[in-house]
């Protein structure tokens, strides 16, 4: 009998036509499975070494700071509990070493300020600090961004801010949070210290000489980026409506960190020592906006009962080239000068005899 083109029998007999998928899904997951044991591996290998320390706490030592990036290193110096006192700052306060502000407090210092940070970003370090354990003291180094009316909107810059790092400590979730290549480089960074193999970025306590070697300053280079800034020169004198109108918010932020600090500890804030190419020139709106500014914070000084510092004025040493580096960044010998004119302003609460410092708020004047 002839097979009919439809025949099933026809159909069955043809053969068939390409592979099983078997193989191709054992395949899959095999590459799946491998992934994942590979990212699991990572994991845990990032978990072991801690480069951030988030098993950091009393008892237990933070890990060597081997990244550049603070945000990410100092909270776990904070977490360690080896420090009752801590600068807060930008790069301006960075060469004051603890161990000199140690010598003259009488506290345990760490510098934990940080290159080019925001005040939003200082304010959530100190909360850390401030929040972990009783502060015997903190000193506070204030920039123009404290008096920017901007603070606000202007939270932080293009280095990342890691935000899990500066809450409540929940070491499950900041793992997760540490799957990157990034950590994975730290991890290896404290792997390599473990061994020997390369040194801590910074100073246990935080505290990094970044200004290149004393030996190799060069006067004329200096010069030339101390005044390579435009300055504002413009009369703009403010009406008493004007002043009243200025938003400083980060002074807020500011109020309520001397607020959470104990009662009986050592609390100091200071303008810095920046050259007077970086000082608004008087008459100008940026003269009148700075002297408000540093007006509230006296206010809050005061009410606050803290030592306010004023090193952001015309003096002898803001107006040298040779103490500096660029406009913003002091020499070695300056940064000692400024911890022993702390020392002296909180000690007796009066404005400097050379006219390096004046004193604008003291705990004594203010009754406290």
């Amino acid at each position: 009998m002839p097979r009919l083109p439809g025949d099933p029998r026809r159909a069955a007999a043809r053969p068939r036509v390409g592979v099983s998928g078997a193989p191709w899904r054992r395949f899959v997951r095999g590459v799946l499975g491998t992934g994942g044991l590979a990212g699991l591996l990572v994991l845990g290998f990032v978990a072991a070494m801690d480069p951030y320390g988030l098993r950091a706490g009393p008892g237990r030592a933070p890990g060597p700071i081997m990244d550049l990036n603070q945000r990410f290193m100092y909270p776990q110096v904070v977490r360690g509990g080896a420090y009752d006192a801590a600068v807060f700052g930008t790069s301006t306060a960075r060469l004051l070493d603890p161990e000199a502000l140690d010598r003259a407090f009488g506290a345990r210092f760490a510098n934990l300020a940080m290159n080019a940070a925001t005040p939003w970003e200082q304010a959530q370090l100190a909360r850390l600090f401030l929040e972990a354990a009783p502060a015997r003291a903190v000193l506070f180094g204030l920039d123009a961004t404290w008096c920017e009316a901007e603070a606000e909107t202007r939270r932080l810059t293009f280095r990342a801010f890691p935000p899990w790092l500066y809450e409540a400590r929940a070491p499950w979730t900041g793992l997760l949070r540490q799957w990157n290549l990034q950590s994975v480089q730290i991890a290896g960074r404290v792997l390599l210290h473990r061994l020997g193999r390369m040194r801590a970025r910074i100073r246990g306590d935080g505290y990094e000489v970044f200004t290149p070697p004393e030996a190799s300053y060069d006067a004329a280079r200096a010069a030339a980026h101390i005044h390579a800034g435009a300055t504002d020169t413009v009369p703009a004198a403010l009406s008493e409506a004007e002043r009243a109108a200025l938003a400083t918010p980060a002074l807020a932020w500011l109020d309520a960190l001397l607020g959470l600090t104990p009662r009986d500890a050592l609390r100091l804030i200071a303008f810095m020592p920046v050259h007077v190419a970086a000082q608004p020139q008087p008459g100008t709106r940026g003269a009148e906006r700075e002297a408000v500014c540093k007006a509230r914070v006296a206010a809050i000084a005061r009410r606050r009962g803290a030592t306010l510092v004023d090193f952001k004025i015309a003096s002898q040493v803001t107006r040298a080239d040779a103490n500096y580096w660029d406009a913003l960044h002091y020499r070695l010998p300056v940064a000692a000068r400024v911890v022993e004119a702390l020392r002296a302003a909180e000690s007796d609460g009066r404005d400097d005899p050379d006219g390096f410092y004046r004193v604008l708020a003291h705990p004594r004047a203010a009754g406290h």
